[in-house]
């Protein structure tokens, strides 16, 4: 069952993944520069990258029977140990910023035992960033939570709101001083956009391998953090909204001159034809959100394609099959930029943008291109910090395991040994000269 995270946004419109050089050709524009100080960045998830986070419900659910992911994490990149490597990466690329997060698996590994040895090891890579002049940009949860933590039932339960608040709290006391821009969440609205969309046979699988993980763990209430009950994502969004909220408090009580936000998913929604869904979408999708973003210090943008909305639905884009979307639209970023800027009216970073090909010619083209658009947004006055291209390596991309490449460097999956793409010197010579 071929169905991912970012494969359901594309269900949704959303993901773009071949190339057309026509439609570059009409998304070309003059190259400009970018602020001083723009941040030019590649980002990461600990799951995804790390390896054997056995503490982690992600863990639980990889190895269970049934489970609908292809295969398990196991060392995965390997980074747990390899991150000075990866930091070098970045550095070599001529990049300026890192996005990374910190594993609540790893520092709480049962409720209320804080790991100081893990701790020290976040420390560690934030200061190895500032060591390289990369500046960190850390998220405090991507998806995954500690397998205590989902077997109480995750974020269905009132006080999951303080508990992942303590965890905010502990982590940055201990190494808040050096980040460099904090985000509480990564695409926390993909709960309530994945509501309703989801296959029967997928739902089916996905309650037959929390009903295994629950057995597993001697729990009648385990939750899946990527995959709520329809019937809950309603209650799963306002308690994340509500965590959100007491997380960014609890990171600010520890320095309050940190800029904190959240990452969402973001698609770069177009109307057609008269009495469109799309506005009422868009309030589905992205309005609490947006709206508790007006309190941060900017909101983060994760866009990956465009969806059509008519007066009876989404619109199949021209080339697709099935629903989802196989065009190349690079300007998708800048709408969605524009859009979150016009709601939220914050400062923008784009902490995610990618293609999942193994063609990387389709990367290359599309970094520039994409940031043609992102830059002409940037010239017309919107506040966009940075960017931040999913993903620094080819990773671990949840239930599709490895087979989907996102990465501007491959992995050798014995070796670890990591590998430059042409696309990774395409985003360096921009990020070099920060100008496109």
């Amino acid at each position: 069952m071929d169905v991912d995270r970012r494969t359901l946004l594309a269900a949704a419109g959303a993901t773009a993944l071949t190339a057309s050089m026509d439609t570059l050709a009409h998304a070309a524009a003059p190259a400009g520069r970018f602020p001083d100080g723009f941040l030019w960045g590649a980002a990461t998830a600990g799951h995804q990258i790390e390896g054997n986070n056995v503490n982690s419900d992600m863990w639980l659910l990889e190895n269970v029977k049934p489970t609908i992911f292809t295969e398990p994490s196991a060392d995965a990149a390997n980074s747990f140990e390899l991150w000075p490597r990866d930091l070098d990466l970045v550095k070599g690329m001529g990049l300026n910023a890192y996005r990374f997060s910190i594993e609540w698996p790893r520092i709480e590994p049962e409720p209320g035992l804080f790991s100081i040895a893990m701790l020290d090891h976040y420390k560690a890579m934030i200061e190895g960033c500032r060591e390289r002049g990369i500046h960190p940009v850390v998220t405090f949860n991507h998806y995954t939570t500690p397998r205590w933590f989902a077997a109480r039932g995750a974020w269905t339960q009132p006080d999951s709101v303080d508990l992942f608040a303590r965890f905010c709290d502990r982590a940055a006391r201990h190494f808040a001083a050096g980040i460099g821009h904090a985000t509480t969440f990564n695409e926390p609205n993909s709960f309530n956009m994945f509501a309703g969309i989801f296959p029967p046979e997928y739902i089916q699988a996905n309650r037959a391998m929390n009903a295994a993980a629950a057995r597993a763990c001697g729990s009648d209430r385990f939750r899946n953090p990527l995959s709520p009950e329809a019937d809950e994502a309603p209650l799963v969004q306002a308690t994340l909204i509500k965590a959100h909220k007491a997380g960014r408090a609890a990171i600010k009580a520890a320095r309050g001159d940190l800029p904190v936000g959240v990452s969402l998913a973001i698609v770069d929604d177009q109307a057609v034809g008269r009495n469109s869904l799309r506005d009422a979408k868009r309030k589905a999708f992205y309005g609490d959100w947006l709206e508790a973003a007006q309190s941060d210090d900017f909101v983060g943008v994760q866009n990956y394609g465009r969806a059509l909305w008519s007066d009876k639905g989404s619109v199949p884009i021209a080339g697709s099959e099935g629903g989802y979307a196989t065009e190349f639209y690079p300007q998708s970023l800048a709408n969605a930029v524009e859009y979150a800027h016009s709601v939220a009216r914050v400062p923008i970073i784009v902490t995610e943008h990618g293609v999942g090909t193994d063609d990387d010619m389709v990367r290359a083209r599309l970094i520039p291109a994409a940031l043609t658009g992102l830059q002409k947004l940037v010239a017309g006055g919107v506040p966009v910090l940075g960017y931040m291209h999913w993903s620094l390596i080819d990773n671990f991309e949840w239930i599709n395991g490895y087979k989907t490449r996102f990465g501007l460097h491959s992995v050798d999956r014995k070796t670890f040994a990591r590998t430059a793409k042409p696309s990774a010197a395409t985003y360096g010579a921009i990020a070099r000269k920060n100008a496109v």
